[in-house]
């Protein structure tokens, strides 16, 4: 009897053994696991240009030589960021280029008496989405400048790349800016050779109706020119009609 019992007491004992140690699994369920996902990083927010400002004549920077000089780009801090990207474009040459900053300024050097474009795109370390700012055009001083050419006409219809449905008839129409404010004409070419483009004639108007034979690529260029004589080439636009 006496063994009897010793076994059954080791049973017991054995039991209880197995009943702790799944209450004590059990328990771990209640644990954070530490491989789970992070704390998610938020996107960055647009900045807002500050100088040079648009439209205008930027005649603040440091004079390097008679070509070029170093102007200091600004803009206010946007939320959520860790670095930003300038863009910076000059509108005679089409040569983009980019200047990194960590902070919300950026001195860079221009060529002096060109027009330019720029720009500003926010990241932040962590994630993928971007903001990209407003783009502002302005001149850079130059030497004896007293009037300076119109900035180059920007597409409004058809946007740039855009495809449309085929009508006879078709209205182009652009803006144009000038930091004297002395545009006066703007001539048109069109075509479907983008090394042949045809003259289309002179309007004061921002706009004109053009005549579309079939379906196919168009391409057109608008020609700016100011009261006293300069002029400025804007890119080759491109769409196509179905």
């Amino acid at each position: 009897m006496k063994i009897l019992k010793k076994i059954f007491f080791g049973f017991a004992i054995i039991g209880q053994l197995l009943s702790c140690s799944s209450s004590s699994s059990d328990g771990d369920d209640n644990i954070p696991d530490d491989d789970g996902p992070g704390t998610s990083v938020t996107p960055p927010s647009a900045a807002t240009l500050v100088f040079p400002e648009d439209n205008t004549e930027c005649n603040e920077g440091v004079v390097l030589d008679e070509t070029t000089s170093t102007v200091t780009f600004r803009w206010n801090a946007s939320q959520n960021t860790d670095s930003y990207s300038v863009n910076l474009t000059n509108l005679n040459t089409d040569e983009t280029t980019v200047t990194n900053a960590l902070t919300n300024e950026a001195p860079i050097n221009l060529e002096r008496g060109a027009p330019y474009a720029w720009f500003v795109i926010s990241r932040a370390t962590g994630v993928s989405e971007s903001a990209t700012s407003a783009t502002f055009r302005f001149y850079n001083e130059g030497p004896g400048v007293e009037n300076y050419a119109p900035f180059p006409a920007e597409a409004v219809a058809p946007s740039r790349g855009a495809t449309i449905d085929f009508s006879s008839t078709l209205t182009l129409e652009w803006t144009a800016s000038d930091v004297d404010e002395d545009i006066a004409l703007f001539e048109v070419l069109f075509g479907t050779d983008s090394a042949n483009l045809a003259s289309q004639g002179e309007t004061s108007s921002t706009s004109l109706d053009v005549s579309i034979p079939s379906n196919g690529v168009y391409f057109w260029q608008v020609i700016t020119s100011d009261e006293v004589g300069n002029s400025s080439n804007s890119e080759i636009f491109e769409f196509r009609v179905n």
